[in-house]
């Protein structure tokens, strides 16, 4: 009986045991590495979600890229866990074209267009026949479309979708204004040449320029706006939950609201 009582002492003290280092294995694997293109938001992986993450007792680490390729290359192969840097559109054509299963996390605020400018102060300074510089490429040609319209600048065709107008579905001009159409990486270096020069905000914030010296900002569109994306299959997981809970909180907010200044906010955030 004493052999017995031994024995199964010895069982349950090794169960309890394997149990134990079952529980303690869960939290050694709270990992996550990120990846964003070098910039702001690859600064907001660093100074917003990862110290939030942290707080979680998560050890992130943020990988670096210089291209819009490589990060949903390294997204699908396992490299990274999430991405941040994309806006819908591209997401879903890059998924398609390249037969990846991406899904969307949650929308960050996201550095808008601006329409910025060294001889006019305000946009009713603009004068009649003004020159205007703007991206030659698709989507960014008809996001300043849609914003110089929001500033009653321009009208756009009605017969037109808004995220593919171009130059030739003016309807309105009522200050023949003139447009030079130049590669979206250009622009910064036409605010001094041009009346008006149409900058994105990536581009703005690479060659150093304050958001908040436009004489306008554009009012985008959510599917226009950068999310974090995982593979679908992590959508469920953990690590995938708490990367939105820290993303809606309060202490995430007052981070964007003193370090990027001039990001326009996704609807979730705004209440809009």
């Amino acid at each position: 009986m004493k052999k017995l009582v031994v024995t199964c002492s010895a069982l349950l003290l090794i169960l309890l045991a394997a149990c134990g280092e079952e529980e303690s294995g869960s939290d050694e694997n709270k990992e996550v590495q990120f990846g964003a293109t070098v910039g702001p938001y690859s600064d907001m992986v660093t100074k917003a979600i990862a110290p939030l993450l942290e707080e979680k007792g998560y050890e992130v680490s943020n990988q670096e890229f210089t291209d819009y390729v490589q990060p949903n290359n390294a997204l699908a192969n396992g490299e990274l866990d999430a991405n941040l840097f994309q806006h819908k559109i591209y997401m879903e054509a890059f998924a398609e074209e390249n037969d990846l299963d991406l899904s969307e996390v949650i929308i960050v605020p996201t550095a808008p267009m601006g329409l910025y400018s060294e001889k006019f102060s305000s946009i009713d300074e603009i004068e009649d026949g003004s020159q205007i510089a703007i991206a030659n490429d698709p989507t960014n040609l008809a996001r300043t479309l849609g914003m110089l319209e929001d500033e009653g600048l321009i009208t756009i065709s009605e017969d037109v979708e808004a995220l593919t107008a171009s130059v030739n579905d003016i309807a309105e001009n009522p200050k023949n204004l003139k447009f030079v159409e130049v590669e979206a990486a250009q622009l910064p270096r036409l605010v001094e040449s041009e009346d008006v020069s149409a900058v994105p905000g990536n581009y703005a914030l690479a060659a150093e320029m304050d958001l908040l010296d436009a004489l306008a900002l554009e009012d985008m569109p959510d599917d226009y706006r950068n999310r974090v994306v995982v593979n679908t299959d992590d959508v469920d997981e953990q690590f995938t939950k708490d990367i939105k809970e820290v993303i809606e909180s309060d202490e995430f907010e007052a981070i964007i609201d003193e370090e990027f200044q001039g990001f326009g906010k996704p609807q979730w955030m705004t209440g809009e």
